[in-house]
């Protein structure tokens, strides 16, 4: 299953993009909203955890392929973007890494 780097990038991207997205829609309004802080301190945590171990997956799947430095930087920059890991994996399968 997880034979190929960009299929590795690609699960961890996913994983990562989601963590983001349920931080700032769901974790973030149910503090400020509901009065519940302390989802955002699971969320929070687990979203830390997931960004490191993306950008570790970044740093492999650079090396392991050879990416081009733009695949570098946007996989960088879609990580401070919502939904931009989404974005990034719909344009990396239309491409030839995968």
């Amino acid at each position: 299953m997880l034979n190929s780097p960009i299929r590795l990038f690609r699960i961890f991207g996913m994983i990562e993009g989601t963590s983001l997205v349920v931080l700032l829609f769901i974790a973030m309004p149910l503090k400020y909203i509901a009065g519940f802080p302390e989802v955002v301190t699971l969320v929070g945590s687990l979203h830390g955890f997931f960004f490191v171990v993306y950008l570790l997956v970044i740093a492999y799947t650079t090396f392991k392929i050879r990416w081009a430095f733009r695949w570098l930087f946007g996989s960088l920059l879609v990580a401070f973007i919502p939904f931009g890991n989404y974005v990034l994996d719909y344009r990396l399968q239309k491409s030839r890494y995968v």
